[in-house]
């Protein structure tokens, strides 16, 4: 849970922008990459962290647009990263004007009961990792190359 605002920031700021590289690794061509056939795509998997992250913004009071349904998801993966450098600041902007350290403790309704504001926040944040990690082993597979967001990859060569 976060407790104060700065926190969150700084977990955003470098969150967020390792999902970005991931997202900027998508193609075209590979958004329909799954595991197997029926599972999660790289494109769903993509879009779905762009509009869950409006999703927990606003079930956390944050103002932060969705830019479209989390149904239809985009053909185009150029589509996907600017909905998401568009959600990074906005998320941040929203953070800066409406958050104090002393509204993040406070209860907002959630999935049917109250849960603190800070810690609606480390789900979304949660989340977000959980899917970008899914997305790594999807480029990985789809021949992409794999960008190093907590530390280099094996496309980076570093790793053995």
């Amino acid at each position: 849970m976060y407790r104060t605002v700065n926190d969150f920031l700084v977990d955003w700021s470098n969150s967020s922008h390792g999902t970005l590289r991931v997202l900027e690794a998508l193609t075209d061509e590979k958004l329909d990459q799954s595991i197997v056939e029926g599972h999660s795509s790289l494109g769903w998997l993509g879009w779905h962290i762009v509009t869950s992250t409006a999703f927990f913004a606003n079930l956390a009071g944050l103002d932060v647009k969705s830019p479209g349904s989390e149904k239809s998801v985009p053909t185009s993966a150029n589509e996907i990263a600017n909905a998401f450098r568009k959600i990074i600041d906005e998320l941040k902007l929203e953070v800066d004007r409406k958050l104090t350290d002393e509204k993040l403790l406070e209860e907002v309704e959630s999935f049917g009961r109250t849960t603190p504001r800070g810690a609606l926040l480390k789900v979304l944040m949660d989340h977000s990792i959980h899917h970008r990690g899914q997305m790594t082993v999807l480029l990985r597979q789809a021949g992409l190359q794999v960008p190093g967001v907590m530390g280099p990859t094996k496309e980076d060569g570093l790793v053995n």
